[in-house]
């Protein structure tokens, strides 16, 4: 619940933060002047670059893609390359490091123990959820489904347009043929994950505990892309304005 709060309270500010600079599509799918072929037109639209690896320095951001431009399907390789990539991610570590420390505090699966002991087992814990889903959700079960794992950034309209269109996401996936369908990689990664826990949560064992492992995650997942949907927005108004004042 906590990761909640603090991930919903970062989107309402990024968000607020774009709705007081508003951005035209036009800015998100041309270059700057200086920047253009001579033989170029303003007008001409350029490709939008590839996202950063991390949005926001710490999330793990390698299966984010624009939704602008012709789809090209990932191959079976390309899709377990992201969830490698997702997996080893030396920030997530660390994140998980951190809630460990808020579930330490909350004495979280009590069974677990306070001390060195029950932090080691509550980030053990943590990362066997996030790595075991990421190779389910990113890798072996769209490659089984021929789903698209990535997230396709939509980058233009209102900001709670965006805001919804990410966050449901989580829900409607592309097929290896571009056309949107039921995120079943999501679903059913997720709540593979979310039995294999019942090993290593003595706590929370049986149907209800498992669905709230299982929501909790894609509720994550959907907060994860609402922060990457305004991620090219928060870096252009707080990073390239700060390299333009420096100039």
């Amino acid at each position: 619940m906590i990761r909640f709060r603090l991930c919903f309270a970062a989107v309402l500010l990024f968000g607020q933060l774009h709705a007081e600079t508003p951005v035209t599509s036009s800015e998100q799918t041309t270059a700057p002047a200086t920047e253009a072929p001579a033989t170029q037109s303003k007008a001409d639209p350029v490709p939008v670059p590839v996202q950063d690896k991390r949005a926001y320095g710490v999330l793990a951001n390698y299966r984010t893609a624009e939704e602008t431009g012709p789809y090209a399907p990932l191959t079976v390789k390309q899709k377990f390359t992201i969830a490698r990539k997702d997996t080893t991610d030396g920030p997530a570590y660390i994140l998980a490091g951190f809630f460990s420390g808020i579930s330490q505090l909350n004495n979280s699966n009590p069974s677990f123990g306070q001390g060195l002991k029950g932090y080691s087992r509550r980030y053990a814990s943590s990362i066997a959820d996030q790595d075991i889903g990421n190779f389910l959700t990113e890798g072996a079960i769209p490659s089984l489904l021929h789903q698209d794992p990535r997230y396709f950034r939509r980058g233009h309209g209102s900001v709670m347009s965006r805001i919804l269109y990410a966050a449901s996401r989580s829900a409607v996936a592309k097929n290896d043929k571009g056309n949107w369908t039921f995120n079943a990689s999501e679903f059913l990664g997720n709540g593979i994950v979310a039995s294999i826990g019942n090993a290593y949560y003595p706590d929370d064992v049986g149907f209800k505990p498992t669905m709230q492992r299982m929501f909790t995650q894609i509720g994550t997942d959907s907060i994860s892309q609402i922060l990457k949907e305004f991620w090219p927005d928060v870096k252009r108004k707080f990073f390239q304005k700060r390299q333009t004042s420096g100039d």
